[in-house]
């Protein structure tokens, strides 16, 4: 067992991005807040969700990389990502499924190939 003094705070994805600026304004587009960005790295929020965006990018591991966001209601979201435009970053958006998993989601690309996938517990 942990010391309380061990107490975790938080934990960060670093997510690759294959053009850097690009990605950067394609979380922006999408509604994540930029807090700091430095040395490659960009610090992005929303809510009290948050990752770092990195100035990396091997194709094997951006193509196979993964985020999970879940949230309160899945077809808003599907709603709001479907009326950004965003086939100018190559986005591809799937439709909303109710998942075996007890799930409602659906999934959309990024620039680099990251794979997102929104869902709602149902």
């Amino acid at each position: 067992m942990l010391d309380s003094n061990m107490k975790a705070i938080d934990i960060k994805a670093f997510v690759p991005a294959k053009d850097f600026a690009l990605s950067q304004q394609f979380y922006k587009d999408i509604g994540f807040n930029q807090k700091s960005e430095g040395s490659g790295v960009a610090f992005l929020s929303l809510g009290s969700c948050n990752f770092l965006l990195q100035d990396f990018y091997q194709q094997q591991l951006a193509e196979n990389f993964m985020m999970h966001l879940q949230v309160a209601d899945a077809q808003q979201w599907h709603l709001h990502i479907s009326q950004l435009n965003l086939a100018k970053y190559g986005t591809i958006l799937s439709e909303l499924v109710e998942q075996p998993w007890a799930m409602l989601d659906f999934v959309f690309n990024d620039p680099s190939g990251v794979l997102w996938r929104v869902g709602q517990n149902i």
